[in-house]
């Protein structure tokens, strides 16, 4: 069993060990068990890993040319806004697989319809970067259980890329870049606040 409070950020990879699109998909389909608010499950994958691809990263990110010259691939996530799109996909799959009957479903349907002809653009976002925030650590360790390591990078251009992937900006709103492979060096070991500094007793 892997030490979940041993993962450190990996900046140097291996680039000679690259991630097959079998193995990628099923580190994917384990990510995609993470919750997410209504199960809309709203974070898109863009697996970049050609070097015509990453190529396009370049003058999105601020740094991070390690991470992007020797990873398998940069997991560019997005939120979709428009998830509420796929609610009768996700629902009508929950009802055949006999776990929901027809009439939660359509209960369900009518409350997300409602819910989102109230919802701003701020809102969808916000709950999607949460909901992204859950996937992105579930991918982190899915990534250890494969062998792999991972390095979560915000500091990017966040209005560039979904342009650089030639991607819908008013669609695809931007959460994280992921980068992993198989690591060439430990990381950096880190320290954390006392948990007196973050916690508090009600």
């Amino acid at each position: 069993m892997i030490d979940l409070t041993t993962r450190r950020s990996i900046r140097l990879y291996d680039p000679n060990v690259k991630i097959s699109k079998a193995e990628m998909t099923k580190i994917i389909n384990d990510t995609m068990r993470a919750p997410s608010s209504m199960n809309m499950q709203p974070t898109r994958f863009f697996i970049v890993e050609s070097a015509e691809a990453k190529a396009k990263l370049v003058a999105v990110l601020h740094g991070n040319q390690s991470q992007l010259e020797t990873s398998s691939a940069m997991i560019c996530m997005m939120t979709d806004m428009d998830k509420f799109e796929f609610a009768q996909t996700i629902y009508n799959k929950a009802v055949k697989a006999d776990l929901m009957p027809e009439e939660v479903r359509d209960r369900q349907l009518r409350n997300i319809a409602n819910l989102a002809d109230d919802l701003t653009d701020s809102a969808v976002e916000r709950t999607g970067i949460l909901d992204g925030g859950i996937i992105a650590m579930q991918l982190m360790h899915v990534a250890r259980s494969y062998g792999y390591d991972t390095c979560p990078i915000g500091g990017f251009k966040h209005e560039l890329l979904a342009e650089a992937l030639g991607l819908d900006p008013k669609r695809y709103r931007p959460i994280l870049i992921i980068s992993i492979g198989k690591k060439a060096e430990d990381g950096y070991p880190s320290v954390r606040l006392d948990i007196d500094d973050v916690t508090t007793w009600l």
